[in-house]
């Protein structure tokens, strides 16, 4: 049964098998009106909060238990806390790792000495098919969250929270099977439970938020988002019961407001998140949380393990939400000039043009018409309107 006990007991187990991350003040113009603190476990030993609970857990076992190895099932970060706990110990591990994870999640679970299975779908797949192998191979099953000891040890960044700003008013947690909401929110409502605790789903993936608001657990048909270390299709059952009980609200983001989030802490904070490790900032930065205004919050950026394939195409989809990539379709005369005046306008406005396709109009168009697609550079959302207006003002016809 979860305890603070148990959690002070896992931050004394950890002290030298994890790093106690930093909480950092993001600078006052990002989110206006709302004093903004990051707890950096994207800077932990993985790259991610994970192996505070694996290591716990793994620490806990007999030595019957550790002589026959563990398993796990993982979409990446906890397979990587599993791998580095017990090669640590000198414990044989295996992971099943979902076969769509990030290529640099499954390598680095390898290069931490674990051996991996990929099976085929999601995490509920991967999960399946552990608890097979544990049941063949007689080894210990870490469970990624739903489990007393591996949510004791994910608790204990609350405590460092609570130490470190004792007069925080929120804080803001990634949830996906709910291992880390639910020890963060125990924690933290135990030792002040005026400290408001909120969880954030992925808007492709709320499992958590539907069985909380309708009282119990569900499971759900299937899940789409890039978040992938929140993409659970079923909440746990030890941190349903805690969530339901600790945690203030449950909201969602979209994969959109996370790709932007991840684009704005780098350029600003210069912190690489994954998209889970982004989607609690997402949710302040995109106003999701009411009631936010003058206090002190402090978002948990959970991970930092993004492959970097994704990264350049969520950086591109961060752009284009805050209006700084935009994409035009013009439709045109052809004629010669056209596309130096379109050039002018744009120049004079301080846009920059990034590429440019010039394609004959289809059948529905004049004959004589054509289209001007062009992807340009902007400063913000505002400056991409001027220059559409502009555009109008000067009887272009924008698609």
């Amino acid at each position: 049964m979860l305890t603070l006990d148990r959690i002070y007991h896992a931050s004394y187990v950890l002290k030298n098998a994890v790093r106690p991350t930093d909480i950092i003040k993001c600078s006052d113009d990002v989110v206006p009106n709302v004093k903004v603190y990051l707890k950096t476990e994207n800077l932990q030993v993985t790259g991610s909060f994970k192996v505070r609970g694996a290591y716990y857990k793994i620490s806990q076992l007999t030595e019957e238990e550790k002589s026959k190895g563990v398993i796990a099932c993982s979409a990446g970060n906890h397979a990587q806390g599993v791998a580095r706990a017990a090669t640590k110990m000198g414990i044989k591990s295996l992971i099943c790792i979902p076969d769509a994870a990030p290529i640099s999640k499954i390598e680095a679970t390898k290069r931490l000495g674990a051996e991996v299975c990929l099976v085929k779908g999601t995490y509920d797949d991967a999960y399946a098919k552990a608890v097979e192998l544990q049941k063949e191979s007689g080894a210990t099953f870490i469970h990624p969250f739903d489990d007393d000891l591996v949510i004791a040890g994910q608790g204990t960044i609350g405590l460092e929270i609570i130490n470190e700003k004792p007069d925080i008013d929120a804080v803001i947690v990634p949830v996906g099977g709910g291992g880390l909401v639910a020890g963060v929110a125990f924690a933290i409502k135990s030792l002040n439970p005026n400290i408001k605790v909120y969880g954030v789903q992925a808007e492709g993936a709320p499992s958590m938020v539907n069985s909380v608001k309708h009282g119990q657990i569900e499971t759900l048909d299937s899940v789409h988002t890039f978040q992938d270390g929140i993409a659970v299709k079923t909440p746990g059952t030890i941190t349903y019961d805690i969530a339901s009980r600790y945690v203030d609200d449950l909201i969602t983001v979209t994969d959109d407001e996370c790709a932007a989030a991840i684009l704005k802490l780098i350029e600003r904070q210069k912190l690489v998140t994954e998209g889970a490790g982004a989607n609690a900032f997402a949710a302040v930065m995109f106003n999701k949380i009411p009631d936010l205004e003058g206090k002190k919050v402090c978002c948990l950026l959970s991970g930092g393990n993004i492959d970097v394939t994704i990264l350049s195409r969520v950086i591109n989809r961060g752009l284009q939400m805050s209006g700084r990539l935009v994409d035009l379709t013009i439709e045109l005369i052809d004629k010669p000039g056209q596309l130096q005046e379109v050039s002018e306008i744009i120049a004079n406005m301080g846009g920059n043009v990034v590429s440019v396709a010039h394609d004959r109009a289809d059948l529905s168009s004049d004959i004589n018409a054509c289209y001007l697609r062009i992807s340009m550079e902007t400063r913000n959302q505002s400056h991409a309107d001027a220059i559409r207006n502009a555009f109008n003002e000067r009887g272009y016809r924008i698609i």
